[in-house]
């Protein structure tokens, strides 16, 4: 496995990432890692190694570059603390739809071009903010992105938002499966039930469940709602999504 940590020019500064290739001797399919609020270390480098491994080229970028290069919050800063809550403002508010989706095209240039990187659409998944993030790789280029996954993916659908995430949909093209927390007031569950209604609407190819006994970060090793069962699931139906849909 080679593991290269890189950096990409962006409109708004430089964006450290990470590509994961395997070793092996022809090129694989490609897919982008969008990591949580926490953003690249080494519980994420462990899963996006791991997805590698499985036969891909893993492209993890640090979305949060225009606060911090990685890492970006420090272990010792608890999960739903004072400080969490102030990190994570610092974190998101430089980030607009049209940056994301500035740097999304930067991020799927760079992994589509790799000769690590099959020819073909490649797939993203997302994690927690991540998940709107991936969704929104797939509006950008929907030609190229052929899959997306989203587990406990916040804020994905906020009525009456005009950033809300599932606002791209009528964009997309790629085959879409959502994972959804139990009690996650960043996706409760009429929010659920909006996102499931606009999926219908698009009449793409989608799948929408309700993890049961999952909380918001439960497929994160270093995140307290972290469930092993659960989590093992989500890495299955992740594994066969892209499998089954890119080259």
């Amino acid at each position: 496995m080679v593991e290269q940590q890189i950096d990409l020019t962006t409109a708004d500064g430089t964006a450290d990432a990470v590509l994961f290739a395997p070793n092996a001797k022809d090129p694989l399919p490609g897919v982008l890692h969008i990591p949580d609020i926490r953003s690249v270390r080494e519980t994420h480098r462990a899963m996006a190694r791991r997805l590698a491994a499985e036969g891909f080229t893993v492209l993890m970028p640090n979305p949060f570059y225009r606060t911090s290069k990685a890492p970006v919050m420090g272990p010792e800063i608890k999960h739903g603390s004072p400080e969490f809550m102030k990190r994570m403002q610092e974190l998101t508010a430089p980030l607009t739809p049209e940056g994301i989706e500035r740097d999304l095209c930067i991020f799927l240039d760079y992994l589509l071009t790799r000769p690590t990187t099959a020819m073909g659409k490649v797939g993203a998944v997302g994690y927690c903010i991540g998940g709107g993030m991936a969704l929104r790789a797939a509006a950008v280029k929907p030609d190229r992105v052929g899959a997306v996954a989203s587990f406990h993916g916040g804020g994905l659908y906020k009525e009456g938002d005009p950033a809300s995430p599932h606002l791209v949909l009528e964009r997309v093209k790629a085959r879409l499966y959502f994972g959804h927390a139990v009690e996650d007031k960043s996706m409760t569950r009429e929010n659920i039930a909006g996102l499931d209604g606009a999926l219908s609407l698009w009449g793409g190819e989608f799948t929408s469940e309700v993890y049961e006994g999952a909380r918001h970060g439960w497929t994160v090793p270093d995140n307290p709602a972290y469930n092993k069962p659960q989590a093992e699931r989500a890495f299955a139906e992740m594994k066969a999504l892209f499998k089954e849909t890119l080259p």
